[in-house]
């Protein structure tokens, strides 16, 4: 497949990830502060941004494929990483098959598929039972907004993605990774977080006060800060 990324500055390799729905432009204030001391590369996950459209519904392996073989194909060896949310997801994936970054930042880290309540079956019954008869409307008033907006082919892989419990693969993870998550990030809860650091021997985290699911767009200057030191 085509690749669509940016690549700035010499030096340590650093990739970034960006989450769903976004595109490498995301970490724009990253990719400017960082390119002066580090190779950047910021890349296009098939599907988002310019990169072509997904061939098949993905799962979150095949994301992590995919950029496996994009660092191959663009010279990228053991990189330090920065990925946000699914991004989150893909790196986590990578990580948990060996030494593929040497070090991972992870904000608003996706992965950890919180139990499943009664209300939350009977929901889903509900929308089975719908969609046999309406198929159009069960998906306009069950799916999440995020949902709604996606062609077929991404619906189905988002299914994929967002039902894989990545618990198993975080505790295969042996290099350093710190999670920089925002105190008051709605997507993903803090309780996530408390189960990757369980997960993953060794990993820390950095709390962004009054920060979102977005935080290193709402403090780039802290983000950066904690990022950098932790590469060092």
């Amino acid at each position: 497949m085509k690749l669509c990324y940016e690549q700035r500055g010499e030096g340590r390799d650093l990739l970034f990830l960006h989450g769903y729905l976004a595109c490498k432009e995301t970490f724009a204030p990253q990719i400017a502060y960082f390119s002066r001391h580090f190779r950047v590369t910021a890349l296009d996950f098939p599907g988002f941004g310019g990169a072509e459209p997904l061939p098949a519904a993905w799962s979150v392996g095949d994301y992590a494929d995919w950029t496996q073989n994009a660092m191959d194909a663009l010279g990228i060896s053991k990189p330090l990483v920065v990925a946000h949310s699914f991004g989150g997801r893909v790196a986590v994936k990578c990580l948990s098959r060996g030494d593929v970054f040497e070090r991972a930042v992870l904000t608003g880290c996706a992965g950890i598929v919180e139990r499943r309540t009664l209300s939350y079956h009977v929901r889903v019954r509900a929308y089975r039972f719908v969609r046999a008869f309406a198929p159009k409307f069960a998906a306009r008033r069950f799916g999440s907004r995020e949902y709604r907006t996606l062609p077929p082919l991404m619906r189905e892989s988002y299914k994929k993605i967002v039902n894989e419990d990545l618990r198993s693969d975080a505790e295969r993870i042996r290099v350093p990774v710190l999670f920089i998550h925002g105190t008051k990030d709605g997507a993903v809860p803090p309780a996530s977080v408390a189960v990757y650091l369980r997960a993953i021997r060794g990993s820390r985290v950095f709390w962004m006060e009054d920060c979102g699911h977005f935080a290193f767009l709402e403090n780039p200057l802290a983000f950066n800060a904690a990022a950098e030191e932790f590469f060092q």
